[in-house]
């Protein structure tokens, strides 16, 4: 005869391996706890049956550990998805114009640097300069103070009207308010060329003319 505290040592470690069996065959699945819970009740001894608390206790427990189990795979499956759908995502993007944060720009022979500045409320005036690899300032020109996001394009000429040299240039926006002046956001156009997927964390990298940058500082798709 089975003794009644068979079910004690099959309870919740047993249940949350269940998956153990198929690695050494030494840890018991769903179907092999059932059949020895309902054996042990076929068996108890009559004069101390298996009380109707405990019996519960040990079910609930076993429906917690599977139910766990359950959700993982669940979350597993909708990361995969996630996963997939960002991929998707980021593949409609190569070939487009996208609108990020950063100042660095390259000037091609004869180009434009098209960009926009994000002017704070309260502003009484926004300038954009234009500097090359060294730090020389290469152009100024003055944008409306409305506040929002506001579009410019530089032409790649110098203040004194020639072409400026292709190259790497650095931009960035001063909005002044008064006698005060602070940094103001400045996002560049740049081209999708190709995405890539990290295989570990799964994040997405979109690769530009100008270099990488996540998905997430897109502002805007042309």
């Amino acid at each position: 005869m089975m003794p009644s505290n068979t079910i004690g040592s099959l309870q919740a470690p047993a249940a949350a391996r269940s998956t153990g069996a198929a690695e050494g065959g030494t840890q018991l699945g769903q179907d092999e706890f059932l059949t020895l819970m309902l054996a042990q009740l076929r068996n108890q001894d009559p004069m101390k049956p298996l009380e109707p608390q405990e019996f519960i206790g040990q079910l609930a427990q076993f429906s917690t550990v599977t139910g766990i189990q359950g959700m993982q795979s669940s979350l597993e499956d909708l990361s995969g998805s996630m996963r997939s759908s960002q991929v998707l995502e980021g593949a409609s993007l190569v070939g487009r114009s996208v609108l990020s944060t950063g100042g660095d720009a390259r000037l091609g022979a004869g180009g434009t640097v098209p960009g926009a500045v994000e002017v704070p409320a309260g502003a009484t005036s926004v300038e954009v300069n234009v500097r090359d690899a060294s730090g020389a300032l290469v152009r100024r020109f003055q944008l409306p103070p409305d506040e929002g996001l506001r579009d410019f394009s530089w032409d790649g000429r110098s203040d004194a009207g020639a072409a400026a040299p292709a190259g790497s240039y650095r931009l960035e926006a001063i909005a002044r308010f008064g006698g005060r002046a602070e940094s103001a956001p400045l996002l560049l156009q740049r081209r999708v060329d190709s995405v890539s997927i990290d295989p570990a964390g799964g994040a997405l990298t979109l690769n530009t003319n100008a270099g990488s940058l996540a998905l997430g500082d897109v502002r805007r798709v042309m």
